[in-house]
């Protein structure tokens, strides 16, 4: 059959579709599926993503161990979560097949580059028999392209030798995805020239295979199913997509201009939260100061140094890094100066899986510190809303005097979806002038009736001189103090700041009736799955509400309200059930644990079978404990 013969595709119209893009981690499938979600953001669908990749910087290629993967989910409407399976699989190598395959739905469309099913790499999978010959792949709509061989024909002429024509063919599959989904090649071309420059031999060779791709898909009579997803119908607004860390660096810069403070932010490089430092640093025209430190403590311990200075000093990091600031964090909060604290929590301990996400850090941010030192902890629910949160952290700290903590995690951090520009207009000033001197004696530690918070003096500023540092000080005056009584008049005096806090949070808002059987209580990046899975529980008729926490010391003010509305309380974490801990033991609520400790994210299937179970006393109420 010619070009000329070909009958019109067939073009089905599509709500939603979920693809994942998997091969090995030297592949380029995080690239690979970023470059295709920008085009479908640039088209106006809603979407969410999942990166998935190997915590090893370079595991063994070919091998399970080193498959990396990229799941995006694109519709119509208003989506939560990037799907908890792919309609569509694109496969680029038989490990990425063998790793993937499980998930994919009987019928669903599988993309493979046949090229890589070779003796060699179908050993290192795993495989005794090919899967594209043996019939194991019957029940899916399986694809073949021989990528490797078109690609190396596209780039033969752009001055690309030897091994690096290869390195082009996950742009081939890019292609010929955008041809099969109807997305367009010129964000693509654009980011490619603006990334390696117009002449380079990387971007000709890049646009040559991205083409050579969807020119692939157009004439061979194979991929003649396409697919049509319509913009979705989002509230009017600029939109940009966006991941969790760019919004947590946004909002930073936002909280300090709204707080007419310059910033800086010190960070010692650690996965997950490298690309906030990377962020921030391309914003100095904004007062942003960034400092690339040597290790955790000289990263915190230059945050303190800035806000000491008048800055609003910053500092982030993963769970290993906040546990080594911590005695400086310590530091901070006793001679109560503003400091946010970031904390991109992953798959611990130790080192453990520095690219999985977990929640573990919960207990570490409330209690990892010697002596009395409560501390205001914030959490953003899904990437976009990381913004306000940074926002918030920064209102906190610089109204309170106090350290605040930032409890983001991997998956919200590599996540990604369209966020509304906000109007900076709006944002709510944030006000905490400096100590100016006058006649009377200056007391470092009088406190804002308000808000419990003391004076920010100045360095250097006559009038104002007085005691600081990590030893007890004297109530008012901050003269070194020993006394038993003041220690703990101090100590109360202290946390009392989280009282005055807890008065200005938001009450909890429920997702669902006010009462019922069953209310989940999720904080952190669990918000998508327990949002969706609760919704489709109650399309089915069981009486099931959702609540967020953001503020998660203090608590929401009228939690205990909450809770008396339901007869009983489901805790999802991807921990071992740290926040059902804690509300337990203020509450005295017998709350259900549901704890996932995989370095996965839960699926939304998974909370709406835990509802289920829940409330008709089916299943292990404490599974995986």
């Amino acid at each position: 059959m010619t070009k000329e013969t070909l009958e019109a595709p067939v073009r089905e119209k599509r709500d939603r579709l979920v693809l994942r893009f998997a091969g090995d981690s030297g592949d380029g499938m995080q690239l690979t599926g970023n470059r295709f979600t920008n085009a479908s953001a640039v088209i106006g669908n809603d979407l969410a993503t999942f990166p998935d990749f190997p915590s090893e910087i370079r595991a063994p290629a070919g091998t399970l161990a080193g498959v990396s993967s990229f799941q995006v989910q694109i519709a119509d409407w208003d989506i939560l979560t990037p799907g908890d399976a792919p309609d569509i699989l694109i496969a680029m190598n038989p490990a990425a097949l063998k790793s993937n395959i499980d998930d994919l739905d009987p019928g669903g469309l599988l993309l493979v580059n046949g090229d890589a099913f070779v003796d060699r790499n179908l050993e290192k999978a795993g495989y005794t028999s090919n899967p594209l010959e043996d019939g194991s792949l019957d029940g899916y709509r399986t694809m073949v392209a021989p990528m490797e061989e078109l690609t190396k024909l596209a780039v033969a002429d752009t001055g690309v030798k030897g091994r690096a024509t290869l390195r082009s063919k996950n742009f081939f599959a890019l292609g010929l995805v955008s041809w099969i989904f109807n997305r367009p090649t010129q964000p693509v071309i654009d980011w490619v020239n603006d990334k390696f420059g117009p002449d380079s031999v990387i971007a000709k060779a890049n646009i040559a295979s991205l083409m050579a791709g969807y020119n692939f898909g157009i004439t061979t009579e194979e991929f003649q199913h396409l697919y049509d997803i319509e913009p979705a119908k989002l509230d009017p607004g600029e939109y940009t997509n966006i991941t969790g860390n760019q919004a947590l660096a946004w909002g930073l810069i936002a909280g300090a201009q709204a707080a007419n403070l310059p910033i800086s932010y010190a960070s010692y490089p650690i996965t997950p939260a490298s690309s906030i430092l990377e962020e921030l640093a391309r914003h100095k025209n904004f007062g942003v100061r960034t400092l690339q430190v040597e290790d955790e403590i000289a990263a915190v311990g230059v945050a303190v140094g800035a806000s000491f200075a008048g800055h609003l000093g910053m500092t982030g990091t993963s769970g290993p890094g906040l546990a080594l600031k911590s005695e400086t964090i310590s530091l901070a909060f006793q001679v109560e100066l503003p400091m946010v604290i970031i904390d991109v929590q992953r798959a611990g301990p130790s080192t453990g899986m520095p690219t999985k996400t977990e929640q573990a850090d919960l207990l570490l941010a409330m209690y990892g510190r010697h002596g009395e030192a409560p501390l205001p902890i914030v959490a953003p629910a899904t990437p976009a809303e990381a913004f306000s949160i940074a926002v918030e952290a920064c209102r906190i700290a610089v109204t309170y005097m106090t350290p605040v903590i930032v409890l983001s995690d991997g998956y919200i951090a590599n996540s990604s979806e369209p966020w509304r520009l906000p109007d900076l207009d709006e944002l709510p000033a944030i006000s905490h002038p400096f100590a100016t001197a006058d006649d009377s004696e200056f007391l470092p530690y009088s406190r804002d009736p308000e808000t419990l918070a003391r004076p920010w003096a100045i360095p250097g500023t006559a009038g104002l001189e007085h005691r600081i540092g990590g030893l007890e000080h004297a109530d008012l005056t901050g003269n070194v103090s020993h006394d038993p009584l003041n220690h703990e008049h101090m100590t109360w005096l202290r946390a009392a700041k989280l009282d005055r806090i807890a008065a200005g949070i938001a009450p909890l808002e429920i997702d669902g009736p006010e009462s019922g059987d069953l209310l989940v209580l999720g904080w952190g990046s669990t918000f998508a799955a327990i949002r969706a899975g609760t919704r489709n529980a109650r399309r089915e008729g069981y009486s099931v509400a959702h609540g967020h926490l953001r503020h998660i010391h203090p608590f929401a003010p009228n939690l205990a309200t909450v809770f008396a509305g339901y007869e009983k309380v489901l805790v999802p974490e991807l921990n071992s059930g740290q926040l059902a801990m804690m509300l337990r033991a203020k509450y005295l609520v017998d709350v259900i644990s549901y704890p996932k400790i995989q370095g996965l994210p839960f699926k939304a299937t998974e909370i709406r079978q835990k509802v289920i179970d829940t409330i008709t006393g089916t299943g292990d109420s404490e599974a995986g404990q």
